[in-house]
């Protein structure tokens, strides 16, 4: 089983990358946010789940042991693949957590690939087995923005990862819906 990966990034496609590492390209499949910082030539490290099906090997990739055990957490939940596990750690992964602690199904639902029945056994199996990070806590208030925001944009054309990525950078004190669009667009 491959665990980690070292090597340069020769190609890229809309949801992977190939890993040039002693001659070999491996193809990794990565978590939108994780995608968009990956750049052709550069040397990366990954920390990989690899899935083994009778007709198939595929590797996933993470930046840190944290999204894989979070990612592992994900695809345990029966109906959870690692398609769609990728596609939930394309949203931001810390206000998945707290949707699952705070039982908010909305929030889950609004994610490619995951309906209110998903969302539901996502919250009951995983809801006393992950822990969002104290000091990154994210106000109910704030993740409604964050929704709003997130539902507008997507409207607009872009991508829920590559919104999560601009959004993770705007000042702490933007709460407009409005404020966090504009800074978005002048950000892309």
């Amino acid at each position: 089983m491959i665990a980690y990966l070292e090597g340069k990034i020769i190609h890229k496609d809309s949801n992977s990358a190939i890993v040039q590492t002693n001659g070999l390209g491996y193809q990794v499949f990565l978590p939108a946010a994780l995608h968009e910082k990956v750049e052709i030539g550069s040397d990366q490290t990954f920390f990989i789940y690899t899935k083994v099906r009778e007709d198939e090997l595929s590797l996933f990739g993470f930046a840190n042991s944290e999204e894989l055990n979070f990612f592992k957490q994900l695809i345990s939940v029966n109906g959870v693949g690692p398609k769609t596990a990728l596609e939930i750690l394309s949203s931001d992964s810390n206000a998945v957590k707290n949707a699952i602690v705070q039982e908010n199904t909305a929030f889950l639902s609004k994610i490619p690939g995951i309906g209110k029945k998903s969302a539901e056994r996502i919250i009951v199996e995983l809801k006393n087995k992950v822990q969002p990070s104290s000091h990154q806590e994210i106000s109910s208030k704030l993740e409604q923005q964050l929704e709003e925001v997130t539902a507008a944009l997507i409207g607009l054309g872009y991508q829920r990862g590559e919104i999560y990525h601009v959004l993770k950078a705007a000042p702490a004190e933007m709460t407009q819906t409005e404020d966090l669009i504009t800074f978005f667009l002048k950000n892309i």
